[in-house]
């Protein structure tokens, strides 16, 4: 985004030089709150702005559960990451200085080799309406053919507050098409909701392209009807799942989110959409629209894997002879790569990526004992084939779980491994207990077919011998770094509770004094 007006001011370590604006201050929404402000002054400022109708579809959409603020990272970076990972996309951000910064930051931790645009604001602009203006010429400016396919424009909490009106933009300017989306923290609850987001809106726009008339054939065009795969995962995946489709006559389809724009339109060509990720309800809605039939779950493990082909073989319209080759072609490969790494004792799962069910399905029929499973996701149709097979196995599954309840699963099964986000991990190994993030230590394995199964119990069965580790270091550190010995002292300090008494007494006496004027 090199030569960007000024209102596109670029972030990240890509960006080039170009003229730099002003930092801006954090701008007040209607009643001259701040970002800060919180979840309900926020929604009320956006529903008065005229963003009812969005945030009523967020709310059907992405229920909420009983935290009303994320508790992963902020739900913008999963839209980021959407946009950032298509060829010939150009992101835009609008929001305060300190989110785009901490968005930028995080995009390029995660590898994103993208420069991402951002339009700057102060009270003024947002009040007056001249942020919509500075955005409509900065998308003016960058819109070209040669470069873009497509611009995403996201409007994060304070002008999504303040009402900046993203769908005024041109749907299209010189042959590159503009798609602008809300993704405020107080209406979309997890980052891997606004995947969603995105990944609808682009959706709904190529089903309308190629509604209207002929689109852009794929790259690579497949000879049968194909499957699409709906939700990020391990890059082998789709080609083993590909291997398990062959014998009933289908192939892979693209994977949404896509990584270019012509795939979009492959996407929504296909027989059959595999709901891999159960929460990406706006991309289901467009399939639906599509007239594409969708089915929930993935090929995990044995039996996850023989329920969907069946699944998948019936919603295609598959011959009963077809669907049992393509079963017998990959059941036994599975149960042998179970029954090669097996592994025992007792797991708690938890996570935000959505595929919390899929995995811990897939350690209990590793051998794993798994008494819980916390998703920050909400519960959907397309989820109900994991839950109903991890229940039947006396699971507890909590959905839109907080940080509370992940640590209050780890601290009533006193798990062998506990696998979790950053500060269940922190916890449990305090307790001594082995701990892997599940980002980026179990969802970067493939989880699908033979190639899945398997591929976690090196990981988990390494991290489970650790145990013995955790203990001998607590015990030698028994003590350390608590209480009045904390921190880095020249002479470690004792403690003295008899001045903590003294205290004790004499702050009582004065209640009680208190208590007595009062009265």
């Amino acid at each position: 985004m090199d030569g960007a007006p000024p209102s596109a001011r670029s972030q990240g370590p890509l960006s080039g030089p170009g003229p730099v604006a002003p930092i801006s201050t954090v701008a007040g929404v209607a009643d001259g709150a701040g970002c800060h402000a919180g979840a309900q002054t926020l929604h009320e400022a956006a529903a008065k702005a005229g963003k009812s109708q969005t945030l009523e579809r967020y709310a059907a959409d992405y229920p909420k559960g009983p935290h009303d603020q994320p508790q992963s990272m902020c739900p913008a970076f999963g839209s980021l990451r959407v946009g950032l990972r298509m060829k010939r996309t150009a992101t835009v951000l609008s929001g305060s200085a300190c989110c785009v910064y901490g968005l930028t930051f995080t995009s390029h931790f995660y590898g994103a080799r993208r420069t991402v645009g951002y339009v700057p604001f102060n009270s003024e602009t947002l009040v007056t309406g001249k942020l919509f203006e500075d955005i409509r010429d900065a998308v003016h400016g960058l819109a070209d053919p040669e470069l873009y396919d497509a611009i995403v424009v996201t409007n994060l909490c304070v002008p999504t507050a303040s009402g900046v009106p993203l769908q005024l933009l041109p749907k299209e300017i010189n042959g590159v098409r503009i798609i602008g989306i809300d993704v405020p923290g107080f209406g979309v609850p997890t980052h891997a909701e606004a995947k969603d987001v995105l990944a609808g809106a682009m959706l709904r726009y190529a089903r309308t392209e190629a509604e209207l008339g002929p689109v852009a054939a794929p790259r690579v065009r497949a000879d049968k009807p194909t499957v699409t795969l709906l939700g990020e995962m391990f890059p082998a995946d789709p080609v083993g799942i590909g291997l398990m489709l062959a014998p009933m006559g289908l192939a892979v389809g693209p994977v949404v989110p896509t990584r270019e724009w012509r795939e979009l339109y492959a996407a929504l060509d296909c027989a059959v959409v595999g709901a891999i990720h159960p929460f990406y309800t706006s991309a289901l809605r467009e399939f639906d629209s599509a007239g594409r039939k969708a089915v929930g779950s993935a090929p995990v493990g044995r039996d996850g894997t023989a329920a969907w082909l069946e699944a998948v073989g019936d919603a295609a319209g598959v011959a009963r002879p077809l669907i049992d080759a393509a079963k017998n072609a990959a059941l036994p490969a599975i149960s042998s790569a179970l029954a090669r790494a097996p592994i025992k004792g007792r797991i708690t799962v938890s996570g935000y990526e959505g595929s919390e069910l899929l995995v811990a399905r897939l350690l209990i029929e590793s051998g794993a004992e798994v008494p819980y499973v916390g998703t920050a996701c909400p519960r959907t149709v397309w989820s109900d084939p994991d839950r109903d097979w991890l229940e039947a196995k006396g699971v507890e599954i909590r959905y839109r779980a907080s940080l509370e309840q992940d640590l209050a699963a780890v601290e009533a099964f006193a798990p062998d491994l506990a696998i979790g986000t950053t500060p269940v991990v922190q916890a449990a190994k305090q307790k001594s207990i082995p701990a892997l993030y599940f980002t980026n230590l179990i969802s970067a394995r493939p989880l699908m077919g033979p190639a899945g199964a398997g591929s976690l119990a090196q990981v988990i069965n390494a991290a489970l011998a650790n145990k013995i580790r955790f203990t001998r270091m607590s015990d030698f550190f028994e003590g350390v770094g608590v209480g009045p010995s904390a921190g880095v002292w020249e002479e470690t300090p004792s403690d003295r509770p008899e001045f903590k008494a003294r205290y004790a007494k004499t702050m009582a006496a004065l209640r009680s004094q208190e208590e007595a004027v009062g009265s």
